[in-house]
């Protein structure tokens, strides 16, 4: 592990997103909340979080930190047959938390699988992508849109966070 004892402790929050593809019918009983399994997103939301809380110990190198706030949401996508999942993590301490929020939403989105296979062998889980991470020595980070994405996978760095209502 990278030693981090003498770098301040400070405010660092990372967001994550994750999109899940399955059939229409698929989602319209995820949505209802009848799957053969029973409370899909309610499932995933916790598996979400208690992954976000263990992520130390999954990821070799990763170091375990005092997580002060995790978020997982969920929004059906304008496609009919896409749910995407976003996790937002915080801390203060000495290191960011963007494997949290990456660890988070992979667990949720395994957890949807897991869930409506019955329902479906062909879902899948696409865009696995850190959005944007403030905090820390490199600062604020915001990735680009889908357009640019497409084109360099690179982001920018920004002096505000981007403000977007949390997914529901």
């Amino acid at each position: 592990m990278v030693d981090v004892s003498s770098k301040p402790e400070t405010v660092r929050e990372a967001v994550a997103r994750a999109v899940v593809r399955m059939k229409p019918a698929t989602l319209r009983a995820v949505r209802r909340g009848n799957a053969p399994k029973g409370d899909v997103l309610g499932t995933a939301r916790t598996a979400g979080i208690l992954a976000a809380k263990r992520t130390s110990e999954l990821i070799p190198l990763c170091h375990p930190l005092r997580l002060t706030k995790v978020d997982v949401t969920f929004d059906p996508g304008r496609d009919a047959g896409t749910l995407a999942i976003e996790a937002r993590v915080r801390t203060v301490d000495k290191t960011g938390v963007e494997m949290e929020a990456l660890t988070a939403v992979s667990v949720a989105a395994l957890t949807i699988y897991d869930m409506v296979k019955a329902l479906e062998k062909g879902v899948s889980i696409q865009r696995v992508e850190l959005v944007e991470k403030l905090g820390g020595k490199s600062g604020e980070w915001h990735r680009l849109g889908d357009r640019s994405r497409a084109r360099s996978g690179t982001g920018h760095p920004r002096r505000k966070p981007a403000s977007r209502p949390p997914l529901q």
